[in-house]
């Protein structure tokens, strides 16, 4: 990840600035996270579901892969919530 840049779409944006989540804590968890979901036919590039943590605290970020351009784009940020996901927050309920 480190090679890599990141392009925060204005949706993640605004999701980060709602739930107070820093692009340093999306960075965290891009470099560190573990990737619990694949979406290869979304487009114009294959995204993918990664969980990571930032503290005590879990993170979802939906992030497609430019390999073209060698850039992760943010498509969206969030705190997965424990009514929808099992424990450890990698399947959904």
């Amino acid at each position: 990840m480190p090679s890599k840049r990141v392009i925060f779409r204005v949706h993640a944006l605004q999701r980060m600035f709602g739930r107070n989540i820093s692009e340093e804590d999306v960075r965290h968890v891009l470099e560190t996270g573990e990737t619990i979901e694949f979406y290869p036919n979304d487009q114009p590039y294959p995204s993918r579901l990664v969980l990571g943590w930032v503290g005590q605290r879990p993170l979802h970020v939906v992030v497609a892969d430019n390999e073209e351009e060698e850039t992760f784009i943010a498509i969206t940020v969030y705190e997965p919530n424990p009514v929808l996901w099992e424990e450890g927050f990698k399947r959904r309920k």
